[in-house]
Parts: C-alpha cells; structure tokens; sequence
C-alpha cells in the first residue's frame, strides 16, 4: 500500500510496497513522438478513461513486471520534516515553468524541464511526458476530489541523474484556497488509491520511494520520487526541492502585477 504525505508543502510518506502499486492511471497513455534521452524505451498500459489534451512530446515506457525485494523499502516513516526542505520560497531559483496568464487553466504545457539553482544548490531533470486533463476524473481514485470540486489537473513525469531517478507530479487545481487545503488534509489520511498517477514512470527497482504532499493557494501538489542506487544520495534533497520549488511557482501564478 503506498500512501500520500500531510498537507505541509515538507510531509514525507515512504512508498510501503516494494514497487509501484499495481493500479495504473486510466487514461490513454498519449502517443509519442520520440522517447526522451533519459526516459524510458517501451510503451505504456493504455485503458479507458476521459479525454485529455495530448502532451507536446512523451517518451513510451512499459508498466513494471515486477517488484524489487522488500528490504528496499524502509519501514518506518519519519515523525519530523527533514531539514532539506527550504524553509521559504527560493528567491535566487532558475524559473522551472513558462509564466500562465493569471487565472488561466494549468496545463502540462506551463512546465519546461526542471533546472533549479540557488547559490550552490543545483538540479536538473528533463521533462519526459505531460498530461492535460481537462477535469480531476483522471486522477481521482476515492472521489475525494471530486467532493472538494477539483476542477482541473495536470501530470508531469521527469527523469535525472541519467535515468537513475524518476519523478511524477500531479498538480490539481480547487476553487478556492479552502477547497485545496481541505484536499490535502484529507489526502493525508488516506492511501494512495485516493490519487491515481503515472506508476510506469516510476522506477520498477528502487531504494528510495517517497511521496511529498500538500496545499499552495488553490492547488495541490503531490510529487512521487523514486531512485535506485546510483541516485539514493541525492535522492532526498531532489525531492525536497522540486515539490517545494513547484508550491512556490504556485503562490504567485495568478497574481496580477498593475502599474
């Protein structure tokens, strides 16, 4: 069973099964139009679901046939915030998105490949699919979103580290702060079923397999990492900041600057 993070943009849930859940997004994986460098090289599960807007280009991977040993996965999950979550928003970071028109429907398109940088601290990952969903039925699993009026989503999946660490978020877009923060309060009580994402473009083996959750103005954003060992040390501090980096962008996305 895999489970989500609190609502505080730092939250960490560890995934408790040894390898991605076996319940995939049901949506049309969209057709490709050349796999990514360091994405992955085999088509997608494709089932049923509603219509979304097809990515600009998204490499084809295979769903995992098979889960690395349970030891991999830790057993415990940890009661603090790790001190690698920036406290505050970053004012020296790299823009990770294209700037929306205040107000204007999120889509996959907004976001580029991820490069962060702030003094020393420095990541990369490329952009290796997007999935615009013009309603959350895609991704809702237990129909909490559809409860808290989620109008919108968006799905990004990136990879790093020459393919040795791999990134999925979901991003959800609420009417109202209210209705986002009530989100993600009830998410973290709740297994992963309650928010469906892109399990083949997680890594099947890993060592590290966390999930990083919560609220930014009306959005939500959950952010799953997963790296084998090649990446494991850098692993945490990645996640940390992307989902972090992400909840900023969110914070003044529809702010409108007048003269």
């Amino acid at each position: 069973m895999l489970l989500l993070g609190g609502g505080a943009w730092g939250a960490y849930a560890y995934l408790s099964a040894p390898g991605p859940a076996s319940h995939a997004l049901p949506s049309t994986a969209p057709t490709a139009s050349g796999p990514s460098a360091s994405g992955p090289s085999t088509s997608g599960p494709s089932t049923s679901g509603p219509s979304t807007e097809a990515p600009e280009s998204t490499p084809q991977s295979r769903t995992p046939e098979s889960d690395p040993p349970a030891s991999a996965v830790p057993s415990t999950v940890p009661s603090a915030v790790p001190s690698a979550v920036p406290s505050t928003t970053p004012t020296g970071a790299q823009a990770t998105s294209k700037q929306a028109q205040p107000g204007s429907p999120i889509r996959h398109t907004e976001f580029d490949d991820w490069n962060f940088a702030l003094g020393a601290i420095k990541f990369k990952a490329d952009k290796v699919g997007g999935w615009t969903y013009s309603s959350c039925t895609a991704v809702d699993g237990q129909g909490v979103l559809a409860r808290n009026k989620c109008q919108r989503a968006v799905q990004l999946a990136y990879s790093a580290y020459n393919g040795h660490l791999k990134a999925v978020q979901i991003l959800m877009a609420f009417p109202s702060d209210r209705a986002a923060k009530t989100t993600a309060d009830r998410l973290s009580k709740l297994s992963s079923d309650a928010v469906k994402w892109r399990q083949d473009k997680a890594l099947t083996n890993y060592v590290y397999g966390k999930i990083l959750s919560g609220a930014s103005k009306k959005y939500v954003v959950v952010t799953i990492v997963t790296a084998d060992k090649s990446a494991r040390s850098m692993a945490k501090n990645f996640h940390a900041y992307l989902q972090t980096d992400q909840t900023s962008y969110f914070l003044m996305r529809d702010q409108t600057i007048t003269s």
